[in-house]
């Protein structure tokens, strides 16, 4: 399905923003460039938006920029990896896993005592997984094998993730970018996450000292 635009007039009146904002956030990387669309219409070239990502977008800026800086929040939304690195304390007390998971992580893949932001990633998506019911711990161990393999192959923003069970037995899938799946009768999609939404939701949390 096209995506639904928005025009740049009626994005201004209906996030009550000015001109000038849009296009100071646009050279602070807070909207990426390629949200900028030009459209042929009956008055001329103008500047269309993708509607849902847009307004989503302006209205976690007009939230967060009073307590972060622009370009912190700039930080956040970049579709490139934070440059960070945290103990295995640091997640516990700023909340960002539980120690079951790390110790699920050592078991699986690695045993160490800071990680970087894309271990940090794989280990936050699962215990959202875990802690929202979605997958049980053999499909967590699953999706963290998946990941460690494969998500460094993909273009990551865009990668989605997949959990699909059928008579029990749980398939991860990981696509390289968003794609409709279909799935029989008989089996169920339990997990459908892009993996943009995690890379900014964990950002965010990252930023903001959760």
């Amino acid at each position: 399905m096209e995506e639904e635009l928005i025009s740049k007039k009626d994005l201004l009146d209906e996030a009550s923003i000015s001109y000038g904002q849009l296009y100071r956030w646009k050279r602070k990387d807070l909207i990426p460039e390629d949200w900028f669309v030009r459209k042929s219409t009956y008055t001329g070239q103008e500047t269309f938006f993708p509607r849902v990502k847009i307004l989503d977008r302006i209205n976690k800026i007009k939230q967060m920029k009073t307590d972060v800086s622009l370009d912190e929040l700039a930080e956040m939304f970049s579709p490139s990896a934070t440059q960070i690195s945290l103990t295995k304390d640091d997640l516990i007390k700023r909340n960002i896993v539980t120690e079951a998971i790390l110790t699920l992580y050592s078991e699986q893949i690695s045993q160490q005592d800071t990680f970087d932001f894309k271990a940090i990633l794989h280990l936050y998506l699962v215990n959202i997984l875990l802690q929202e019911g979605q997958i049980v711990l053999e499909e967590a161990k699953q999706i963290l094998h998946t990941l460690q393999e494969h998500y460094s192959k993909t273009d990551q923003t865009n990668a989605k993730l997949l959990v699909v069970r059928k008579m029990g037995v749980a398939f991860v899938l990981l696509l390289g970018s968003s794609h409709d799946v279909f799935a029989d009768n008989h089996a169920k999609v339990i997990v459908d996450q892009q993996m943009g939404a995690v890379i900014e939701e964990l950002k965010n949390k990252l930023v903001m000292g959760g």
